[in-house]
């Protein structure tokens, strides 16, 4: 197939296009590389099926336009976002023009050209896990920053196109990934911040109590997941969900990753108000319906990630996504 993939030089992106190129299929990428870099696709450039790296802005409505009238694509993949729920604090504009303008833009070309689109969502949309039967599709929502609120929007716009125009579409919500490729400062990543932190003999900087969990779910279970959900049609007009069906509470991630190396400290949390205190998926609806199961245990993708920072560490180069 013909694929597109926005957000394709991003820590999920290039991951997905991995496999996709692995598939055999022909993919295109398109990225404004606001978070990310033309570096993070270097392992693939010499693979025959990567068509072509484009830097684009999806706002760009004419060279969008353009793109679509060129390629006659059979599938687009629509990972690029703003995703910093701080920044989507500080300035909610960019986040909403960014990941729900640039969504409708690129719905728009999808609809011309009958092209299915898997619109990448994210876990920051529910509420707190009720249950120990954790979080599925149906469980409520609440959009705690402007950053869930403008995916939301954009999910609903996505699900919008199915019922309006029988556009086959699918939106996914992986919860917390984490892996090789994950910025290492800022919003990057609970695992690769503290394993960076680690690595550097500084602590491990907890926000509030530590108490709230996640599920981290390993990058290359998460590729696989949104590319399976592209090519099944059993979850056209749908919305599915991706994790581990565990969770962990920062300060027991915090204490697996430091082993005693490094210290662990409390710090005031940025935004408080945004932070979700339990999140623990119920992933059934893709098991059942995709026949996906996460493969790579936390203690495993903890260890992976390490290697790979370190290795990066050691190349004594700026870590990925760090300003040289």
């Amino acid at each position: 197939m013909n694929i597109l993939v926005t957000g394709g030089t991003g820590f999920i992106g290039r991951w997905v296009v991995g496999r996709l190129l692995q598939d055999g299929q022909r993919v295109w990428v398109i990225d404004n590389l606001a978070n990310s870099s033309l570096d993070n696709l270097k392992e693939y450039e010499a693979n025959e099926h990567l068509q072509k790296v484009q830097v684009m802005d999806l706002k760009d409505r004419a060279a969008l336009q353009q793109l679509f009238r060129e390629i006659s694509f059979d599938l687009c993949y629509h990972l690029a976002a703003s995703i910093n729920v701080q920044d989507s604090i500080d300035d909610p504009e960019t986040t909403f023009n960014n990941d729900t303008l640039a969504t409708f833009y690129l719905l728009e070309e999808c609809r011309r050209h009958q092209v299915k689109m898997v619109f990448m969502s994210t876990c920051m949309v529910y509420a707190r896990a009720g249950s120990e039967q954790g979080i599925d599709e149906q469980s409520p929502i609440r959009p705690a920053s402007p950053y869930a609120g403008a995916k939301i929007a954009a999910e609903n716009m996505v699900l919008s196109y199915y019922f309006a125009y029988n556009l086959p579409v699918v939106v996914v919500r992986p919860f917390n990934t984490y892996g090789p490729y994950q910025k290492t400062g800022g919003e990057g990543g609970v695992v690769a911040i503290f394993i960076h932190s680690k690595l550097k003999g500084e602590p491990l900087n907890i926000y509030g109590d530590g108490t709230q969990s996640r599920d981290l779910l390993y990058v290359e279970d998460c590729a696989d997941f949104v590319v399976q959900a592209g090519y099944s049609d059993k979850l056209n007009g749908e919305i599915v969900n991706a994790g581990t069906g565990e969770d962990i509470t920062v300060n027991q991630l915090a204490a697996l990753i430091a082993d005693g190396q490094a210290p662990v400290k409390h710090v005031t949390h940025i935004h408080p108000q945004s932070e979700i205190q339990k999140l623990l998926c119920n992933y059934g609806k893709a098991e059942q319906q995709l026949g996906w199961t996460p493969k790579v245990t936390i203690e495993e993708g903890i260890r992976k990630t390490e290697q790979w920072i370190v290795e990066t560490f050691h190349r004594k180069e700026p870590f990925p996504h760090e300003e040289k």
